[in-house]
């Protein structure tokens, strides 16, 4: 619980529409651990790659989806999205995103996803790369704790619990 709102924290998963099995896989785990801990999950809402896995992660725990769409439409949205957020914003949308997460976890992605990063440590939002390395652009968020590389779901959630609990 975020004792500023009494409302759960949200976490952010960003990632590709395009990703291998086993960032497929990760992002299922992930998104389960995150239903798991009561916490909510966002991404893109999109049916495909981790926006689709992590969601169904998610709902296979009982936990509580939030897709933001990019389109005009809410039938964009992959059948585990609980609440659709129609946007009409296209890429836009991606400040959004990071800007109703209290953490952002990044998974592979392409430019989508750097941006996410981009904006979320633009934004003072602390951001944990889970088996994803997008170059050495942002070695002052690493220095300064803001930017966290992770190997696992589970070692990514012992972030999300340390930053949760620093907050309360």
């Amino acid at each position: 619980m975020d004792y500023k709102t009494k409302r759960r924290p949200v976490i952010g998963v960003m990632g590709g529409a395009r990703v291998t099995q086993d960032i497929i896989k990760s992002a299922f785990e992930l998104g389960a651990l995150i239903a798991a801990n009561g916490w909510i999950l966002l991404n893109g809402g999109r049916d495909a790659g981790v926006m689709r896995a992590s969601a169904e992660g998610a709902k296979s725990k009982g936990g509580l989806t939030l897709g933001i769409l990019p389109g005009n439409t809410k039938y964009e949205a992959n059948p585990f999205i609980d609440i659709p957020v129609v946007t009409n914003m296209a890429d836009a949308r991606n400040l959004i995103n990071v800007l109703s997460s209290d953490v952002v976890v990044a998974l592979p992605g392409s430019a989508g996803t750097i941006s996410e990063i981009a904006l979320a440590l633009k934004n003072a939002k602390p951001v944990i790369l889970l088996q994803f390395t997008p170059g050495s652009y942002f070695p002052e968020y690493e220095e300064n704790g803001l930017l966290m590389h992770t190997a696992t779901p589970a070692e990514c959630i012992e972030h999300i619990r340390e930053i949760i609990s620093r907050r309360a």
